[in-house]
């Protein structure tokens, strides 16, 4: 493990010395995330001056949820989005032969090697957006329910982390995953909806079969509601069963992959 992790050090260091030589891509990019945060946040004013309530979530608790949604993304757009969109087209290309090449786990090669810096600080504003939702609730979380929070925010970090390795690896069965890894995108937007507004099938498949809802409304909870065994349970279960099965259908399909010298 601490291979690992001087690898990944050496790979930020790379990624933020490459990122202030562009400065002003850095801004802009940052600047985008930020308009694009404040417009989820601002639909969200809008809808609460014509309700009070939406499946029993008020204006605050529903800023909380997005908040959360918006922090997880935020820490899968700083770590690991830009590696494993490139991961896609390196398949196609053969230039994925370099990460075969390197020694250590092909997956973790591929899937860390660059960190994007605008992600990262914009995961700040969503942190903040929690916190301030948390203070107009009047709520006083303990130690152990922040910690707790941290770590299912680390959970549904890693289920996000999953289902976009299982979408952008069918690029080693087809020629082009794009329209796949565009599902994955599609599937991300009900993260920000509160559990309670699904019912019947779609209750069965987003909430229970497809954690895409789980991921941000389990750690949510803990901070409106306190410690829930249950969800806590569930999200972790989650969390290790999509990871397995990301982990399975990549090196499935690294035993198809054709590589630029063949």
């Amino acid at each position: 493990m601490l291979h690992y992790l001087k690898v990944w050090l050496a790979s930020a260091r790379y990624s933020i010395v490459r990122t202030l030589m562009f400065r002003g891509d850095f801004l802009v990019w940052s600047l985008v995330e930020f308009f694009w945060m404040s417009v989820n946040l601002l639909l969200i004013s809008v809808i609460y001056r014509h309700t009070s309530t939406i499946a029993g979530w008020n204006k605050y608790e529903m800023m909380l949820l997005v908040g959360t949604s918006l922090l997880i993304q935020r820490f899968l757009m700083g770590f690991f989005w830009s590696s494993i969109f490139d991961l896609g087209r390196n398949v196609r290309t053969g230039n994925f032969d370099f990460f075969l090449a390197q020694p250590g786990n092909v997956m973790f090669m591929a899937t860390t090697r660059k960190l994007d810096p605008d992600g990262l600080l914009n995961s700040i504003v969503a942190a903040g957006v929690v916190a301030y939702s948390a203070r107009q609730l009047g709520l006083h979380p303990g130690f152990w329910d922040v910690a707790l929070y941290a770590v299912l925010v680390g959970c549904g970090l890693v289920i996000h982390y999953s289902i976009l390795i299982l979408s952008v690896s069918g690029v080693f069965w087809l020629t082009s995953a794009q329209g796949i890894e565009g599902g994955y995108f599609t599937l991300a937007e009900f993260s920000r909806l509160p559990r309670e507004a699904f019912k019947g099938v779609t209750n069965v498949l987003f909430v229970w079969l497809l954690p895409v809802v789980v991921v941000s409304n389990a750690p949510a909870r803990v901070l409106l509601h306190g410690f829930e065994l249950h969800w806590a349970l569930w999200i972790l279960a989650l969390a290790v069963g999509w990871f397995a099965l990301a982990v399975f259908v990549f090196h499935r399909g690294l035993r198809r992959y054709a590589s630029a010298s063949s």
